[in-house]
């Protein structure tokens, strides 16, 4: 049975969310089912209208209640919104276990692995489920363990960085 690839897009530089949804944007001009959900960013980006404009052929998805980031909230809030972001890995399992796409990106979930949110084996175990369904992980810190599952793998890098106006 084929597997879907997988791709990272890792490090401290800005654009791997831009890059994931470009990747995104290419599939869906091929006819390709796309899924797109998003950790660690909250529910009021600003980019929220935008990417909604692009469903059904990119669906986009967020589990989290809070509008500010995850590092902006309170403890307790940290906890409930860990819940919530399981229920969006639990969600992201089961679209890779009935296909539901042809590729699911996961943005920032190697920071729920970095902050301990989610478990390495728990990314394992899901991606395990894709069978022909492409993966893009995205997140700062680049995991080894994951790292090796990968078909390819990008590091992101501010060289210089001026704020657009």
């Amino acid at each position: 049975m084929a597997k879907g690839s997988i791709y990272i897009y890792a490090g401290d530089g800005r654009g791997k969310s831009p890059a994931a949804i470009g990747r995104a944007v290419q599939a869906a001009v091929e006819g390709k089912r796309v899924v797109l959900i998003q950790f660690l960013k909250g529910k009021g980006l600003k980019d929220s209208d935008f990417l909604r404009r692009m469903e059904p052929e990119i669906k986009l998805f967020r589990f989290e209640k809070s509008d500010g980031t995850y590092e902006e909230l309170s403890d307790d809030k940290k906890a409930e919104e860990a819940v919530n972001i399981r229920n969006g890995m639990n969600f992201a399992r089961k679209v890779l276990a009935t296909g539901e796409c042809d590729l699911l990106i996961l943005d920032e979930v190697l920071g729920l692995v970095e902050k301990g949110i989610v478990s390495v084996e728990d990314v394992k175990t899901m991606l395990e489920c894709r069978e022909d369904t492409s993966v893009i992980l995205t997140g700062i810190k680049l995991n080894d363990e994951i790292c090796v599952l990968a078909d390819e793998v990008s590091r992101i890098e501010t060289v210089k960085f001026k704020v657009w106006d």
